[in-house]
C-alpha cells in the first residue's frame, strides 16, 4: 500500500474532508451576511437609502484592501510554510468580530460598520490560505472533484446555518425584528469559528519550515520583493496571466451579484427577511448538486468548455434580471443562478490550481485572490453609485453585464494545456 503522505501533491481522505469543512464553515458568512447581516444594517442600523449604499461600499472596501494584502500575506505564508497559522488567525478573528458585532447596540452605527468591514476583510484574506492548500492535497486528476466537493460542502453548510437561525428564532419566540437579525449575526460568528477548527487541527503545510525564523520585518520585505519578482516574471506564465485577468473581470460580476442581490430583492420586489432567507435556502440546496455536476462535466468535456458555458449563462441571467417584475420570476432566476454559481467558481479554482507552480501555491493563490479583488471594489462601488444617482437597483444590476462579457472574452483566450506545461517547467 502506498503511503498517502509519500506524494506531497495529494492528501489523505481526512485531510480532504478537513479542507472542505472550511467551505462548510465560511459559507455561513456567505449566506447569513446577505440575509441577516444585510437586513440588520439596512433596516435597523441605517434604515434608509444610505443603508444599501453603505452595504455596497463596505463590501467594496474590504475587497480592495484584501487585494492589496493577499499576495503579500500569501508570499509570507510560503516563506514560513505556515498557511495553517494564517488561516486560523484570519478565520477565528473574523468569526469573533461578528460575535462582538452582534453584542453591540444598534445605535453604535460607526462601530458596527467598522466591525463589518474588518470581518469581511478577514474573510477574504482567509480564502488566500485556504485555496493555497488545494494543490497540496489534490493532483491534476482529482483537482476538479475535490474543488467541487469543497463548494458542495459549502452550500450544504451555508444552508444549514440559515435553517439553524430560523429554528433558534422560532424557539426563542423573539418578537423584535432587531433581535431576530442579531441572532443571525451571532450564529454567523459561532458557526464560522466552530467549523474552522477541523482544518486547523488536521491539515498541515507541505514542505519543511525554515530552520531559523527570520524577523517579521525581513519576511515582509522579502515577501514584497518576491511579489515584485512574480509581477516581473508573469510573462513566463502567460496563460495563467490571461486567466487571472479574465477571472478578475467575471468574478467581480459574480461577487457583486451575490452580495448585492439582496438590495434588488428588497428595493425592487419588496422581499422581507424571511422571504429572502427561503430564496437563499433554495439556492444553496440547488447549488450543491450543481457544483458536483459541473465538476464531473469538466472532467468529461474539459474545464474551459464548461467555464465558457457557465459564463454565457451568467450573461443571460444578468440581462434577464432587468425585466423581472415578480417574486416568482426572481425565484426562477435564482434557481438557474444556483446551477452555475458553484460550477463557475469551482472550475475557476481548479484551472488556477492546474496552472500554478507547485512550489509557490500560497503566493500564486494570493494573486488569485488579488485578481478576484483588485477591481473587486468596482462592482459594488458602481452598484452603490447607480443607486445614489438613479435610486434604481434594477439599473445597478444591468450595469454588471459588462464584467461578464469582457471576462468571457478574455478567459476564452486561455490555453489550459499550455498553462499546465508552463507550471511544470518552472525554473
Amino acid at each position: 500500500m502506498t503511503d498517502p503522505n509519500s506524494n506531497p501533491s495529494r492528501g489523505r481522505g481526512i485531510e480532504i474532508f478537513a479542507w472542505a469543512m472550511y467551505d462548510w464553515a465560511n459559507s455561513a458568512y456567505s449566506t447569513l451576511s446577505i440575509t441577516f447581516v444585510f437586513f440588520y444594517l439596512t433596516k435597523v442600523v441605517l434604515p434608509d437609502k444610505w443603508g444599501a449604499v453603505v452595504w455596497a461600499w463596505s463590501i467594496g472596501a474590504s475587497m480592495f484592501i484584501a487585494a492589496v494584502l493577499s499576495p503579500i500575506a500569501g508570499a509570507m505564508a510560503d516563506a514560513r510554510r505556515n498557511k495553517r497559522t494564517w488561516l486560523a488567525a484570519t478565520a477565528l478573528a473574523g468569526a469573533g468580530l461578528f460575535i462582538f458585532l452582534a453584542a453591540m447596540p444598534p445605535t453604535s452605527t460607526i462601530v458596527i460598520i467598522a466591525l463589518f468591514i474588518l470581518a469581511a476583510l478577514l474573510f477574504e484574506l482567509s480564502l488566500t490560505f485556504y485555496n493555497g492548500f488545494l494543490p497540496e492535497i489534490a493532483d491534476e486528476q482529482s483537482m476538479n472533484r475535490i474543488s467541487a466537493f469543497g463548494y458542495a460542502m459549502g452550500y450544504l453548510g451555508g444552508a444549514l446555518a440559515l435553517v439553524l437561525v430560523l429554528v433558534v428564532n422560532k424557539t426563542l419566540g423573539l418578537e423584535e425584528t432587531s433581535d431576530q437579525l442579531r441572532v443571525g449575526v451571532l450564529i454567523l460568528g459561532i458557526w464560522w469559528g466552530l467549523f474552522t477548527l477541523p482544518i486547523v487541527w488536521i491539515l498541515r503545510d507541505r514542505g519543511r519550515p525554515p530552520a531559523k525564523r527570520p524577523p517579521t520585518t525581513k519576511i515582509v520585505s522579502g515577501a514584497l520583493r518576491e511579489v515584485g519578482r512574480t509581477l516581473q516574471n508573469i510573462r513566463r506564465y502567460r496563460m495563467l496571466a490571461w486567466f487571472l485577468l479574465g477571472f478578475l473581470l467575471y468574478n467581480d460580476g459574480i461577487q457583486t451579484v451575490l452580495s448585492q442581490a439582496s438590495i434588488f430583492a428588497k428595493d425592487e420586489l419588496f422581499f422581507e427577511t424571511e422571504d429572502f432567507v427561503w430564496l437563499i435556502l433554495m439556492i444553496q440546496f440547488v447549488a450543491l448538486p450543481g457544483a458536483i455536476l459541473v465538476g464531473r462535466l469538466a472532467d468529461r468535456i474539459g474545464q474551459k468548455r464548461v467555464l465558457m458555458v457557465c459564463l454565457g449563462i451568467w450573461v443571460v441571467l444578468v440581462s434577464s434580471a432587468y425585466f423581472v417584475e415578480t417574486k416568482t420570476q426572481f425565484w426562477i432566476l435564482g434557481m438557474v443562478l444556483a446551477l452555475v454559481m458553484g460550477g463557475t467558481q469551482s472550475v475557476s479554482r481548479a484551472i488556477m490550481g492546474m496552472m500554478t507552480p507547485a512550489s509557490r501555491t500560497a503566493e500564486f493563490f494570493g494573486f488569485f485572490n488579488l485578481s478576484g479583488r483588485a477591481t473587486g471594489f468596482l462592482g459594488p462601488f458602481i452598484f452603490g453609485a447607480i443607486i445614489v444617482a438613479y435610486d434604481s437597483a434594477r439599473l445597478a444590476v444591468l450595469s454588471l453585464i459588462v464584467f461578464f462579457i469582457f471576462g468571457w472574452i478574455v478567459a476564452g483566450l486561455v490555453n489550459i494545456d499550455q498553462g499546465r506545461r508552463d507550471a511544470r517547467n518552472e525554473p
